[in-house]
């Protein structure tokens, strides 16, 4: 019956809207979000080393509403993948876990957001709370990631069975006589 369960995993709810078999398009979107919030927490430290923080503190802010964007698009991918894992697994439960921490990531940087874009947006360095905000929500973010990884790379969900896998390590022909 597990294999039968692992193979539900690898499936796609939707190859339209979750991305084909083996190809899920929630890795790819994710980038989007991490990278604009790293951004931002790079640029927020910067308002602190410059003589004129300003467009600093702005583009970080920014970076932030790009990132929650971001965010709400790869939670849509994510959420067909979740479904694809059967309920009651290991994997289910860390999806679970995976799915919560980066709804608590994403709704703490559009809160980073309001409270910057607050009365005429930022002006000087960015605020010591609007930076331990940042840190503490992009290191949140790093165990969301690790268990994300943990699905992709150790439970498999969502990639090619090793039937199919083996295509890729099978030499051709040319390859062979080249050697």
């Amino acid at each position: 019956m597990s294999s039968e369960l692992r193979q539900q995993a690898k499936q796609p709810v939707s190859a339209v809207l979750a991305g084909p078999y083996g190809h899920p398009f929630h890795p790819i979107l994710v980038t989007v979000p991490i990278g604009a919030w790293v951004g931002s927490l790079i640029f927020d430290i910067a308002s602190h080393l410059v003589d004129d923080p300003d467009f600093l503190a702005r583009g970080a802010m920014w970076l932030i509403a790009m990132g929650v964007i971001g965010a709400l698009a790869a939670a849509m991918a994510g959420f067909l993948d979740l479904f694809a894992i059967p309920a009651g697994t290991r994997a289910f439960r860390i999806g679970l876990i995976h799915m919560t921490l980066n709804l608590l990531v994403t709704a703490a940087y559009a809160g980073n957001f309001l409270w910057r874009h607050a009365g005429d947006g930022p002006s000087g360095s960015v605020g010591a709370g609007q930076l331990v905000l940042n840190a503490v929500t992009l290191a949140v973010l790093g165990v969301s990631g690790f268990l994300g990884g943990k699905l992709a790379y150790r439970y498999g969900v969502r990639v090619a069975d090793e039937a199919t896998q083996v295509e890729g390590f099978v030499s051709s022909r040319r390859h062979s006589e080249r050697r």
